[in-house]
């Protein structure tokens, strides 16, 4: 088995770690949920399985902190889109986006027994509710610009949002997304006047 090896303890524990973290989405990815043993964790990884339960007391320990690692970096995609943006128009389009991205993304890769074990209430981490404390700040800021419609209360359509927005789970590439993200955006703007 090969070693990890690292010039500081802490970065050979992130090492470690991230590695474990790797090879149990490679191989659920490749041969599912229900063959994942501790064992072929260690093994794909290249530890061994005393290192394996030194960071992890069981299987479910290794997926929930995967699965809080993904969650980690789809709020850092939607900080990006949002930090990256000039005013408000571009920051709640860029952000919606990459929250669409994300919940495509998800989809690809979680498989369902994998998804009913990481989406229980007790498995859903502080990452989460930053996702959603961010989305609140991006409607808010909208909503301050005018770019929002009023007749709906500001929950209501962070509601909206993210479960429109989740749809992006099955839908295959960049266009759909975008269509998506476009419809989303139609729902969120003050409706326009009728004409006589």
């Amino acid at each position: 088995m090969p070693k990890l090896w690292s010039e500081t303890v802490e970065t050979h524990r992130v090492e470690v770690r991230d590695a474990v973290l790797d090879a149990a989405a490679s191989l659920v990815a490749d041969d599912g949920l229900l063959s994942l043993t501790m064992s072929r964790v260690a093994e794909t990884a290249g530890i061994g399985r005393a290192t394996l339960y030194k960071y992890f007391p069981d299987i479910e320990a290794v997926l929930l902190a995967w699965h809080e690692r993904q969650v980690s970096h789809h709020l850092e995609q939607l900080h990006r889109a949002r930090d990256g943006a000039r005013g408000p128009t571009e920051e709640l389009t860029g952000v919606l986006r990459a929250y669409a991205l994300v919940c495509q993304q998800a989809g690809e890769h979680h498989h369902s027994e994998l998804a009913m074990v990481l989406h229980r209430p007790e498995s859903l981490g502080a990452a989460h509710g930053q996702q959603q404390s961010l989305l609140r700040e991006v409607l808010a800021s909208a909503n301050d610009a005018g770019l929002l419609r009023t007749d709906i209360g500001p929950e209501e359509l962070l509601t909206f949002c993210q479960h429109a927005l989740a749809g992006a789970a099955d839908l295959h590439g960049q266009p759909a997304v975008n269509r998506l993200v476009e419809l989303t955006l139609a729902g969120l703007r003050p409706p326009q006047p009728t004409g006589v």
